[in-house]
């Protein structure tokens, strides 16, 4: 399935602190969700997506199929390292290569970030989620 027939919504940090999850794309109908952190601003985007849904039935219009999917989450990098809080963002930057005091202004949303950069954070957090999902642990024998 092509990125334009995923329901994605963007998730970032916005200028006040706060977070923010949109839907972008080809889906006609827009829906918002705002939160304090990214999991408030998530599930306010879902509750969002439900009550739109319940309208649409309520009314008589047809349900867009995209709201009937799991939607695919996009994050800026502030929002991705508020979100996933348990990866150590200098520890990141080493993994992946970056400089760490850059990495942490990246995080901070202080400074441009470039397109080879978010590919490489990106393709990071691949290969680091390939990895975990490798791994086994074992018992310890003593």
């Amino acid at each position: 399935m092509k990125n334009k027939e995923k329901f994605i919504v963007s998730i970032e940090k916005d200028s006040d602190g706060s977070y923010i999850a949109y839907n972008i794309g080809n889906t006609k109908i827009s829906l918002l969700g705002r939160g304090d952190t990214v999991a408030e601003a998530k599930a306010d985007f879902e509750n969002s997506m439900n009550e739109a849904i319940s309208v649409l039935k309520d009314e008589g219009i047809p349900v867009p199929k995209e709201f009937l999917s799991s939607p695919v989450f996009k994050f800026d990098l502030s929002s991705l390292f508020e979100y996933y809080s348990m990866i150590n963002v200098s520890a990141f930057a080493r993994y992946v290569g970056i400089n760490e005091a850059l990495m942490r202004q990246y995080r901070k949303g202080n400074t441009y970030v470039s397109e080879k950069q978010l590919h490489k954070i990106e393709n990071g957090i691949h290969r680091l989620g390939t990895e975990l999902a490798q791994l086994s642990i074992t018992k310890r024998v003593p």
